[in-house]
């Protein structure tokens, strides 16, 4: 694990206004894109429909609401979170950058302007009753928003009547926001920082205990699949174009040099492990448009489908290319899930693996730490459970790939641990 000392801190020569005027670009960007690809009345209607529909797994926005809607949804509620962290006056970091871009990637399916307020509020109450700063919670707080899903169900998909339903709905967000931090916390035991995504991990398992208590009183989540194609070439455009403009920024930002970057492919990425406050955010830059190219170029060789889910796992790599991911330690991980594709029952482009390929470089430290050998053989059993453990908390976590990866570090880290030689 990389614990920053303050003299193993790297000068960092972009300014605390400049970082977030570039990630407000870049979210500004989203909608920019949404307003091109669809009129203002189809991309009304369609947030309309995007804030009212389920949005358990796996549902595209695209699909939903239209390609215009979809970003726009996603751009203005990156441009919120963005606003928020510069009001409670923090500096952009590697959770920052991370979690910012989460958003972004699942605000284009199942995080909506509306059913992510809730955690949000829980997790400033929990802050109040410990009498701290919002602001110590406040990347627990947006990356918790993974279950977001579960207000929109309660409120919109239940068979009680709407004025039961929506204070419910309202009161179990809450719920899950309060008791998000010290759980996530505690579960980071669980799988030793192995996992990139401990929140995922985290509401698997609360997502676990709510669906349990609601499938007893006969509620079960409705099951949904909404995936959109045909989208690769212009979607393709788009992303290309972001990812070289971070990489020609960050260039720029860093005297033009590209040394720092392949610093990071030195560490392990294991939590907590901040490329900025490491290596400044220029490089960071750098790194996150590189592990764009590599990610999306990923989808578009096996002939996967660009879309809501599979951009929101790339925007997923690529925040996390400021805290914890790069080339060494998650292309074992893509090659894991293509060996799977070899021997297993379902083909590599299936919507369940792409999703996994992406999503399932949460455990790129495995890589990291441990050898590209052990980041290809984590990915091969990843790509089995993350298959299976969906049912257990009916699709209404978001992040069920982290879930699925806390699971595989928590079971294969301490065998590795065990019995690897110091020379292999």
């Amino acid at each position: 694990m990389v614990f920053i000392k303050k003299n193993n801190l790297s000068k960092d020569n972009v300014t605390f206004n400049k970082k977030y005027i570039i990630l407000g670009i870049y979210a500004l960007s989203l909608i920019i894109f949404g307003f091109l690809t669809n009129t203002p009345s189809e991309i009304c209607s369609g947030l309309y429909r995007i804030l009212i529909e389920p949005d358990t797994l796996i549902t595209d926005y695209i699909g939903v609401g239209g390609m215009g809607a979809a970003f726009i949804n996603s751009g203005l509620l990156t441009l919120v979170f963005l606003f928020l962290l510069f009001k409670l006056k923090l500096n952009i970091n590697g959770a920052s950058i991370a979690s910012l871009f989460l958003i972004a990637g699942f605000g284009l399916f199942g995080k909506n302007l509306m059913n992510v307020w809730f955690v949000i509020f829980g997790v400033y109450l929990y802050a109040r009753v410990q009498k701290n700063k919002f602001s110590k919670y406040i990347y627990i707080a947006l990356f918790g928003t993974a279950m977001a899903p579960m207000v929109t169900e309660i409120m919109f998909s239940t068979s009680l009547n709407k004025i039961i339903s929506i204070p419910l709905g309202a009161f179990v967000g809450i719920s899950i926001g309060f008791i998000l931090p010290p759980l996530s916390t505690y579960l980071l035991r669980v799988h030793q920082g192995f996992n990139l995504y401990n929140i995922g991990f985290t509401s698997g398992i609360i997502g676990t205990v709510f669906v349990s208590i609601f499938k007893s009183y006969g509620f079960l989540p409705n099951s949904r699949f909404i995936w959109t194609s045909g989208n690769n070439k212009l979607l393709s455009i788009y992303l290309f174009l972001m990812f070289l403009s971070m990489i020609i920024l960050g260039y720029y930002l860093d005297d033009k040099s590209f040394s720092k970057v392949k610093n990071m492919t030195k560490y392990s990425g294991r939590l907590v492990t901040d490329f900025v406050l490491l290596e400044g955010f220029a490089p960071s830059l750098i790194n996150m448009g590189i592990n764009g190219f590599i990610s999306t170029s990923y989808i578009l060789l096996v002939r996967g489908d660009l879309n809501g889910p599979t951009i929101g796992g790339i925007f997923t790599v690529v925040g996390f290319g400021a805290f914890g991911k790069h080339l060494k330690n998650i292309l074992p991980i893509f090659l894991g899930i293509f060996l799977g594709s070899l021997t297993k029952i379902w083909a590599i482009n299936d919507p369940a693996i792409l999703l996994a390929a992406l999503f399932g470089t949460a455990l790129a430290p495995i890589a990291g730490e441990f050898g590209w050998i052990y980041g290809v053989i984590a990915a091969f059993i990843h790509s089995s459970v993350v298959l299976n453990v969906g049912v257990l908390h009916g699709g209404l976590n978001l992040y069920n790939n982290g879930f699925s990866a806390g699971i595989v570090a928590a079971t294969l880290v301490p065998i590795i641990e065990a019995f690897r030689k110091d020379d292999f």
